[in-house]
């Protein structure tokens, strides 16, 4: 997948409001059958699974012995089978934990090299695809998945994305994915569909609030210091780094991920320290100038607790300069419903 196709504010205009067309199939594809998929990926991770309803998605984070993130997925449960997506640089990782507890009677597949994933992001994703597939798209709700064809291609259909859009993700065979983005390239000009790279896609996500591991999660990075408290469900009997994470939440004082808005035009951006006075108080996780958001420079940061209310005044040292910055509710950009 490359940084851009025709640059990184075209591509994330098109996003925004029309449709943006992007290739995931670096993303790891692992496939679970059997009556024990639930329990054994309850255990694992901090979102319910058994609750799950048949095509529901779901996303999860999968937790070590200390609540910090060895990857965040998304969890499909399709007909007779669950589907779990993770990122392309936790593939490996994530393959090795998976199959290193896997219970009698669960069958655990690797598909990443058979199968590739589309993405078709934007308020026009709807209107560019429901010509070219039999299944009613409108049907299927956010967060959830279907089984049909798009231009003669069986695909899962899965009303999900990483955009803050509306949009669909399409995973279809590997033979098929050429002649398919072909053919979406072709039907996409009746709606303005562009292909997007990496670029636009950390932007996006990033005016979404949507995290990306190895800046706002980590091992060393829990989801309640990302701020992704909803998704962690304590009231669950038992899952790996449960205890720390009670206990985190309890005490209450661990640092966490903020929103900034910078003032002025200099960017922040992973890596630079943020000053409360003369007290360091944390370090920028990422950054972009954000053309959702009247073109501001946007960043996250993760710092100390005592730090992370919103209104807080903060400076952000860029090269050897401190630039003004204040904490704000996120995420930065909500799509109009």
């Amino acid at each position: 997948m490359p940084i851009q196709y025709s640059g990184i504010i075209p591509e994330h205009r098109a996003v925004r409001t029309a449709a943006g067309m992007f290739d995931l199939s670096h993303m790891g594809q692992f496939v679970a059958t059997g009556d024990g998929v639930a329990p054994w990926l309850d255990g694992l991770t901090v979102n319910n699974v058994e609750t799950m309803k048949l095509n529901q998605a779901r996303y999860n984070i999968f937790t070590n012995e200390q609540g910090g993130a060895h990857d965040d997925a998304i969890i499909y449960l399709l007909p007779g089978r669950w589907l779990i997506v993770v990122i392309a640089g936790n593939s490996e990782k994530m393959w090795r934990l998976l199959t290193s507890s896997v219970p009698d009677g669960v069958k655990l597949v690797n598909r990443t090299p058979e199968s590739a994933l589309i993405a078709i992001q934007g308020p026009r994703s709807l209107e560019l695809l429901q010509p070219l597939t039999k299944t009613d798209l409108s049907a299927v709700k956010y967060y959830y998945a279907t089984e049909g064809e798009v231009a003669g291609v069986p695909a899962e259909i899965a009303r999900t994305g990483y955009t803050g859009e509306d949009g669909f993700e399409l995973f279809v065979p590997a033979s098929a994915a050429e002649g398919l983005w072909d053919t979406l390239t072709r039907e996409g000009a009746r709606v303005g569909l562009v292909p997007a790279g990496l670029g636009a896609r950390d932007v996006l996500r990033l005016e979404a609030g949507m995290p990306l591991y190895g800046h706002e999660l980590e091992e060393d990075i829990t989801p309640l210091q990302a701020g992704l408290d909803p998704f962690v469900k304590l009231d669950k009997p038992a899952f790996v780094g449960k205890e720390a994470l009670v206990r985190q939440r309890l005490a209450g004082d661990y640092d966490r991920i903020a929103g900034l808005i910078m003032e002025g035009r200099a960017p922040a951006r992973a890596g630079y320290e943020v000053w409360r006075g003369d007290q360091r108080v944390g370090t920028v996780r990422s950054g972009s100038p954000a053309p959702a958001v009247d073109g501001k420079n946007i960043a996250t940061a993760l710092v100390r607790s005592d730090a992370s209310a919103v209104g807080t005044p903060l400076d952000v040292e860029i090269r050897g300069h401190r630039h003004r910055a204040t904490v704000v509710p996120m995420p930065f950009y909500k799509r109009s419903r």
